[in-house]
């Protein structure tokens, strides 16, 4: 317990029915963009915890958690419930290697992300490092109905502050959504559409790819990049692939 602090809820923004983001205060450690903490309530005498990105900057005032109600979960719903002024528990301290220090430099950096799993980069998008070190990025999130495509204010500004180096790709699976592309994103790398439509090559020389959403996607999208020439991203090794399961 000695890790756990109280945050107190700024506001509960639910994007739909069970899409929702949470603004707290809390006096937190600094952490990297990327990285994630733990949410955590007392209940049934309990403390039932989960860890969660930050959507922030490492520079903002205020924490902002990106995360989707489980109908039959014991923590989701309970935070899908709270009301500003509400409190929660938060880790003081940060974790995760899922971060701009652990990757090569490269030219080209592709964010693919599905669901909730976009919000570690939005904390990355809004720190001024990435603009500096790659001449592209693309940000690619797919979700299965276009209203689970969410931030897309935050994302407009980025691309109007950025013109010249954000390329945004959307996937919708379960209905038609123009401009986003239909299907999954392992098999718009492996056919070549998603290339197609950025306007840039997939190439282990030129490409870093960070991954980071449901396993299926993650292991999916890693083989498709692998038939590439991509290899796993490693300390003692460096690679192309950086990635993180979100759940």
């Amino acid at each position: 317990m000695a890790d756990w602090i109280p945050a107190k809820v700024i506001t509960n923004r639910h994007w739909n029915h069970d899409l929702f983001s949470l603004v707290l205060e809390a006096n937190i450690e600094p952490f990297k963009a990327g990285q994630f903490t733990k949410l955590g309530l007392e209940i049934d005498g309990k403390m039932i915890q989960r860890a969660y990105s930050f959507v922030n900057p490492p520079t903002s005032a205020q924490i902002e958690i990106y995360a989707t109600r489980v109908a039959d979960g014991t923590l989701s719903p309970r935070l899908h419930a709270l009301e500003a002024g509400d409190e929660v528990f938060i880790s003081a301290r940060a974790n995760g290697f899922f971060t701009l220090n652990e990757i090569p430099d490269s030219e080209h950096l592709w964010l693919l992300a599905t669901g909730t799993a976009i919000g570690p980069y939005l904390s990355i998008l809004r720190e001024p490092t990435v603009w500096k070190r790659f001449r592209k990025i693309v940000l690619s999130h797919a979700v299965r109905f276009s209203a689970d495509l969410s931030y897309q204010a935050e994302i407009n500004q980025l691309q109007e502050r950025y013109p010249d180096q954000l390329v945004v790709q959307p996937f919708v699976s379960r209905e038609p959504a123009p401009p986003a592309l239909p299907g999954r994103i392992p098999q718009a790398i492996a056919d070549g559409m998603l290339e197609r439509h950025v306007g840039l090559s997939l190439e282990p020389e030129r490409s870093h790819i960070m991954l980071c959403g449901n396993p299926e996607m993650v292991k999916d999208t890693k083989a498709a990049l692998e038939a590439r020439g991509f290899q796993k991203n490693l300390r003692r090794q460096p690679g192309q692939i950086t990635m993180e399961h979100y759940w």
